[in-house]
């Protein structure tokens, strides 16, 4: 099963100058034992944003890039959406980002798990507004939790489209 995994602000802002918009520790562990021992999609500016550019330890890391060129060590690169799904066929994997490759591959999701963040910082990356989204539903939500004055919770929404890509 494929999900995509993101914390947001309210305006579903997820990135600003390749930097995450927020610093919350528990959104953090969160993302950490969810993914843990699973697969990881991202594109090649989230791991180059990564400390050392290095992958996710203790995950599959994926990188979904059109540069032919790119082989970083300890990924598998992947050039198109086909290829990432001939890749993970049926397991489950995590969609971490950044904005294009939410785009890209949440049509193939049938879950995305977000941390909906009470802000609205400057961004200039953007996960789709699923609240808005005529094939996706809000189907749980965790109390709200506060950090620093930031208010936020944990949501899950569900692909409620017959349009699920495989």
């Amino acid at each position: 099963m494929l999900t995509a995994i993101a914390a947001v602000s309210s305006n579903w802002g997820i990135g600003k100058n390749g930097d995450l918009l927020f610093n919350i520790p528990e959104d953090k562990k969160f993302f950490r034992r969810t993914t843990l021992d699973h697969t990881v999609i991202m594109g090649r500016k989230t791991l180059e944003s990564l400390p050392g550019g290095k992958p996710f330890k203790d995950r599959n890391n994926i990188v979904l890039s059109r540069n032919m060129d790119f082989a970083p060590e300890g990924v598998t690169v992947c050039h198109d959406v086909r290829e990432v799904l001939g890749i993970i066929k049926n397991e489950d994997a995590f969609v971490v980002g950044g904005g294009e490759i939410y785009r890209l591959m949440l049509p193939c999701c049938v879950k995305a798990i977000i941390t909906k963040i009470d802000g609205d910082p400057e961004a200039d990356a953007f996960f789709p507004d699923l609240d808005n989204a005529a094939n996706w539903a809000l189907t749980g939500q965790s109390e709200k939790y506060t950090y620093e004055g930031l208010t936020y919770r944990f949501c899950t929404y569900e692909n409620i489209g017959n349009e699920v890509i495989k």
